[in-house]
């Protein structure tokens, strides 16, 4: 769920290369893009912004040991009305310094918290992929004051990680090791499709897996029953029909039969990663979600 010791990079060189990475990957957002730093009792959190100053925030939350630019293909379609905030996870590789292990849910919530606070954000839309999709559930059950809806995307926490997961992740690396002709059928072949997105986006990704130590953390821990029935915020979940992470039918039907109004649905033709590889699908799918959610809100 977290790392059980603070982050860190192996060393000041490796670190400042791995950031000349992220900043290149960074490139691939549309501009002009603000960066910004918010003091959490756990640590300085990064966080990039795009869109305008007002309406509704969506806020994103990468996965494992990703970063702000794995979102680039939804942040021109949903800053169009919206304000965008990408969060630098708090215990990955980042610009971010962690100084404080977030041990458990209650922690996890309170640093988002936190940045929630020090950025002034209220009616919160938080979207979240894999890891990401954990911490907006725990959001959502712990500390939902300042969200409007939650849309985990191939979210963990629903059931217990396969161990089919991690050969996709060794899959992956050895895929990236593949001449770059050969990556995109590999991808395909493997419902990943990092092995198909551009460079830029990788290179952070390898960097921080080299350098970044501890580089896992442990799997996250299913929620009970009894939490899933608590949220009682717009819910939107989207399964890869594909995913290495999940059986999605399993899935939906559990979150189905547990969160209160739940939208669900099965993406076809997607593994884990399904924002890279379905975008406009997927960008399609929450911003008439969030448009819903405003329509019903009352005061």
């Amino acid at each position: 769920m977290t790392r059980t010791t603070v982050g860190r990079f192996v060393s000041e060189e490796a670190r400042a290369k791995f950031l000349e990475a992220y900043d290149r990957a960074m490139a691939l957002w549309p501009s002009p893009r603000q960066e910004l730093d918010v003091e959490t009792a756990y640590g300085t959190v990064h966080v990039h912004h795009y869109g305008p100053r007002t309406g509704e925030p969506v806020v994103l939350l990468h996965g494992h040991a990703g970063h702000p630019a794995n979102w680039y293909p939804q942040i021109a379609a949903l800053g169009r009305h919206h304000p965008v905030y990408a969060i630098d996870t708090l215990d990955d590789p980042g610009r971010g310094v962690q100084r404080a292990v977030a041990a458990g849910s209650t922690e996890n919530a309170a640093w988002l918290s936190e940045v929630f606070a020090g950025l002034g954000l209220e009616r919160i839309h938080l979207v979240g992929l894999s890891y990401g999709g954990w911490l907006a559930l725990n959001q959502a059950i712990h500390a939902p004051e300042r969200l409007a809806s939650i849309a985990p995307l191939d979210p963990g926490g629903i059931e217990k990680v396969p161990a089919r997961f991690y050969a996709h992740m060794v899959g992956g690396l050895f895929g990236l090791l593949a001449p770059r002709r050969l990556r995109p059928a590999l991808g395909r072949l493997l419902a990943n499709p990092a092995l198909s997105s551009p460079p830029e986006m990788i290179a952070p990704l390898i960097l921080g897996m080299r350098t970044y130590r501890p580089n896992t953390r442990p799997a996250a821990r299913p929620f009970t029953d009894e939490e899933l029935g608590s949220i009682e915020l717009p819910a939107l979940v989207l399964l890869g029909s594909r995913s290495a992470l999940l059986r999605p039918r399993h899935v939906l039907a559990r979150v189905t039969a547990l969160i209160p109004g739940v939208r669900a649905e099965i993406v076809q033709r997607t593994g884990h990663g399904l924002n890279l590889e379905r975008p406009d699908l997927v960008n399609e799918r929450l911003l008439r979600f969030i448009a819903s959610c405003r329509s019903t809100a009352t005061p």
